[in-house]
């Protein structure tokens, strides 16, 4: 039985359906997203997106859609959708009656007496989408007809009818191959069943519509090329597989790769089991390059603070890997050392590697052998906040990191509109200085007790812990307020309630009294806490946007002024869990209970992003999130240790 399924009557009502994706994702780092009926929202959507090294290690999608059709007793029935303008073109959705999303995506038709299902796989290890058609239940023999839509574009491009494009086809084994422009691979579509024949039909289809882009006000439209159509005749019981690579593969042995593929699909009976299946496609393995994808579909693959942050979620309470935090890691810090040591626009992300440090060998991880291994490392991130070493940042007399470039958000918290802005936070921040406190504590802490005897490092960074210290509740704390500032520039302290403050209690060497910890959290619970997340900025604020909804004006204005972060749950509940102890697991389990009857919503047995911050907290931003996914595995460890207390 399916974990996730819907009914007739949702499914038909396009309101619903089309807000509601599909997404598979593979370790090439290729991927399939469109909604659940198939019809395209989104430029991202597409069912075979590829990253291909040869533009940069970007995504570009091939394969934009398939149209079937049947034809019953000489009457051809349209399965397809697409939108142009306001206008739904053909409306194969009035003929679903089902859709499951595991063991694979499925969707069955019902076209009077004929019962068709349609099922997706994304190949494991190979730059191709099968999609298997099964002919359940009819009294005659059934013609498929197959349409192919071709995009070969960037994902956050679009395409249009033009003279360039190579519209050509290249007939082999069992289908036909097309490359429409120079330097992209070829996409050979290809079919299980020899019989069927392949018309070709040149045509640019145009104007077809995405109704996510237009909603956001961004260009909507584009032309797409339909080369041809393949048919075939299917009896009841009988099946086809239907292939989609940059590779030419054996006909005769797509069906055998289909059930190859199905049959390694995990088991999904319950929520953790999907977290662990999330977690898994997150981490991709392109080029024998493990990596950490921030979000599907369009967030990039191996971004610093993203990656150091879902590491130990991801690999260690998803998938149970020592090997694959380590391995990441490495990967990570061979390709990041400029924004390691030398400059990055996020100044707390280097400082991020201590927490995954401290993380892993919270695990279970040898502290000597961590330190030996990565010492090198954290110690030199270290010093390359001294004066003279970043432009972004430096320490300042005080002990304290002073982040400033004029115009230029230098954290997390990085949403622009026209080029300026929205949060620039100049000055001594209040998370990242929570950090650096965290980072000095712990690397002197571990090298002098795996270090050399007489350490320079110790040396110089010990005596600094207390001036840090000192200097941190100087700064940030706020008798009158009862919380922290969120960041000090030189007008003051700017006291807009965030969740950057929750940081400074969480971290394993806090430079807070723990005396504090419940004034501030009082404000966290009282402003912040939502059922889906932590958000953003207070809804006293004057600057607070709950919904991120409309225009990207609108939804940048939104982004960190107000959405909520699931991701920010696992600071929160750690951190609760240290202050209430096991009293505030059933607070805990209701914290994260709304996202498991949120998979059906969105990206369809995903994690998002974000929420609005106000109720009814609908998602929102990329359909599978690495934070979200690694943050919800780590609370549901946390959870379960407080439990066996």
């Amino acid at each position: 039985m399916a974990f996730l399924k819907f009914n007739k009557n949702e499914l038909v009502n396009l309101a619903y359906s089309l807000k509601r994706e599909i997404i598979c994702a593979n370790k090439t780092g290729a991927y399939c997203n469109t909604s659940i009926v198939t019809c395209n929202t989104r430029r991202y959507h597409g069912l075979l997106a590829v990253t291909l090294d040869r533009f940069g290690g970007d995504r570009f999608l091939l394969l934009s859609a398939l149209d079937e059709s049947l034809i019953v007793n000489g009457k051809q029935f349209n399965l397809g959708i697409h939108c142009y303008g306001d206008i739904y073109e053909p409306r194969g959705h009035k003929y679903v009656i089902d859709f499951a999303e595991d063991p694979e995506p499925s969707i069955t038709y019902q076209v009077g007496e004929v019962s068709f299902r349609k099922s997706i796989i994304l190949s494991l290890d190979k730059d191709q989408v099968l999609v298997k058609y099964e002919l359940l239940k009819a009294p005659a023999p059934v013609t498929l007809l197959i349409k192919p839509f071709l995009a070969f574009r960037n994902i956050h491009e679009l395409t249009h009818q033009n003279g360039e494009a190579n519209t050509a086809y290249t007939e082999i084994d069992g289908g036909v191959s097309f490359r429409m422009y120079p330097n992209y691979p070829d996409l050979n579509l290809q079919l299980s069943d020899k019989k069927a024949e392949w018309k070709s039909m040149p045509c640019w289809n145009n104007r077809i519509t995405y109704s996510d882009e237009f909603r956001r006000g961004f260009d909507c439209t584009e032309d797409l090329f339909t080369p041809g159509v393949f048919s075939l005749r299917l009896t009841s019981g009988s099946s086809v597989v239907f292939s989609a690579a940059t590779e030419e593969v054996a006909p005769t042995q797509l069906k055998r790769a289909y059930s190859g593929y199905l049959a390694k699909l995990p088991e999904v009976t319950g929520y953790r089991d999907q977290l662990r299946c999330c977690a898994d496609t997150l981490i991709t393995r392109h080029n024998g390059v493990e990596m950490i994808n921030a979000g599907l579909s369009w967030m990039y693959t191996g971004l610093l603070r993203e990656t150091l942050q879902a590491l130990p979620g991801l690999t260690l309470h998803g998938l149970n890997s020592p090997a694959h935090f380590e391995e990441i890691l490495d990967n990570l810090i061979a390709e990041e050392q400029e924004r390691l040591l030398r400059r990055t626009t996020q100044v707390e992300a280097p400082l991020y590697l201590a927490c995954a440090l401290q993380a892993y060998i919270d695990y279970g991880a040898d502290p000597k052998k961590v330190w030996k291994k990565y010492g090198v490392i954290m110690r030199a991130i270290i010093d390359s906040y001294l004066p003279g070493r970043r432009k972004e940042v430096a320490m300042h007399p005080n002990g304290l990191l002073w982040a400033q470039v004029d115009g230029v958000a230098l954290s997390w918290m990085n949403a622009y509109i026209d080029g300026r802005a929205v949060t620039e936070r100049a000055g001594y921040q209040v998370e990242t200085n929570a950090f650096w406190y965290n980072a000095i504590c712990f690397a002197v802490e571990m090298e002098e007790k795996y270090g050399t005897k007489k350490s320079a490092f110790v040396a110089k960074w010990g005596p600094q812990r207390e001036q840090i210290r000192t200097s941190y509740c100087e700064q940030f704390w706020d008798e009158e307020h009862g919380y922290l500032a969120d960041y000090v520039d030189g007008y003051g302290r700017n006291m807009d309630v965030r969740p950057n403050q929750l940081y400074a209690l969480w971290v394993k060497n806090s430079p807070i009294d723990e005396e504090l910890f419940p004034l501030i959290l009082r404000v966290i619970d009282n402003e912040l806490v939502t059922s889906r997340g932590i958000r953003t900025l207070s809804p006293r604020d004057s600057k607070y946007k709950g919904v991120y909804e409309g225009s990207q004006l609108e939804r940048d204005l939104a982004y960190h002024q107000g959405s909520t972060r699931p991701f920010l749950l696992e600071q929160y509940i750690d951190l609760c869990f240290r202050v209430k102890g096991p009293s505030f697991v059933k607070k805990a389990e209701w914290l994260v209970e709304g996202f498991w009857a949120d998979l059906s919503k969105h990206g369809v047995g995903a994690f998002s992003e974000l929420y609005d911050g106000d109720p009814p907290h609908e998602p929102h931003g990329a359909i599978s999130s690495a934070l979200s996914t690694a943050a919800l595995l780590t609370v549901a460890d946390i959870i379960e240790k407080q439990k066996e207390v």
